[in-house]
């Protein structure tokens, strides 16, 4: 199995070939036959990386995560396990299955290594998503699993909380903690959603939800916001003061960014959408800053942006994350990078 993922410069070319999509498809296919392989499922479980940490009361294997997106069905949960992450996050669902954008919609900047996509939340829907869920073994084996909400495109954004709400009735008792996405740049109006008056209401409502839910499961599962690396510092201090007051146990910082400061020049780069890579690390960490020092300790963080090395997961831990999650980094470094930031965390 480390041959195998040490092999992985190798296996990119090969990938950097294809269309991006599908290269994307081919990988995770390949991902999920090799879990079917009962002798590298083996592997896997002998190469796990342990580093515990309690986060939102959850007991992480080691502190670095998938972020959400690349499995947007939750149907490769158990494959991405192989990898050796302490925590997946799988979505952004959404109440029911949408093509997203027209493609080409996904592009790479490898001399950034960084990506643009603007898929625009493409999934099957909620029941698919919910299916795949169960089927996986992610969780009965010990696993963390985070599920990833939002709102279908066509649903106008006066009823978007409808849509999170439907949402979060159908992954609650399948989640070991649930994201609200409000910071995809790739359907309109969303990140409208995190400004002071909508975001209080939106959060008010899955609030009051869960607390039936949790009546109903006999279970509180934790709630987190995913949020935009664009917002200036007041709307980071307004998020920082909304979200405590419902009882929010979490924030992800942060999603793409819509800035092309870094990739000026570079092929792609004034394709729509939102850029992820290495450009979005400073951004990241100086969000993650300014929440630490508005929230205390109380609420978690977790870090995501940019991380394409254990150094730089380090620094997202050293500005006040919790725990940090990783995605571009894994495209352009491969199953090595989950490797390398254990280590480093461990070290640090």
């Amino acid at each position: 199995m480390s041959l195998l993922f040490q092999a992985y410069p190798v296996v990119r070319s090969a990938l950097f070939s294809m269309d991006p999509e599908q290269a994307h498809e081919w990988t995770l296919s390949a991902l999920k036959r090799l879990n079917d392989c009962a002798a590298t499922r083996a592997l896997a479980r002998h190469r796990q990386l342990l580093l515990p940490r309690t986060v939102m009361g959850l007991p992480l294997r080691n502190p670095v995560g998938l972020a959400a997106g690349l499995d947007k069905n939750g149907a490769y949960i158990d494959g991405l396990a192989m990898l050796g992450f302490g925590f997946i996050e799988v979505g952004t669902v959404t109440p029911l299955a949408q093509p997203g954008n027209p493609a080409p919609r996904l592009f790479r900047l490898p001399r950034a290594r960084s990506l643009i996509n603007r898929m625009g939340f493409n999934n099957a829907g909620l029941d698919t998503f919910v299916a795949n869920v169960q089927r996986s073994h992610w969780r009965q084996d010990g696993g963390i699993l985070g599920l990833n909400i939002g709102k279908n495109a066509d649903t106008p954004i006066d009823r978007a909380v409808d849509d999170y709400l439907t949402c979060l009735d159908a992954v609650y008792p399948h989640a070991d903690y649930v994201t609200v996405n409000i910071s995809s740049p790739n359907t309109r109006d969303l990140r409208s959603l995190q400004h002071h008056e909508a975001l209080d209401v939106l959060l008010d409502a899955l609030r009051e939800r869960r607390e039936a839910l949790t009546d109903q499961h006999g279970r509180r599962t934790p709630l987190v916001v995913k949020i935009a690396p664009d917002l200036d510092d007041a709307a980071v201090d307004a998020i920082a003061d909304i979200v405590p007051r419902h009882g929010i146990d979490g924030i992800i910082a942060t999603n793409t960014t819509l800035s092309r400061a870094a990739v000026t020049g570079l092929p792609h780069e004034s394709e729509p959408g939102g850029l992820s890579g290495p450009p979005v690390h400073e951004m990241s960490l100086k969000v993650i800053r300014r929440l630490r020092s508005r929230l205390g300790t109380t609420t978690a963080i977790i870090g995501v942006g940019g991380i394409e090395s254990g150094q730089q997961a380090c620094e997202k831990i050293q500005a006040g994350a919790d725990a940090v999650q990783i995605y571009t980094g894994l495209i352009y470094r491969g199953p090595e990078l989950v490797r390398e930031c254990v280590r480093a965390l461990a070290s640090a």
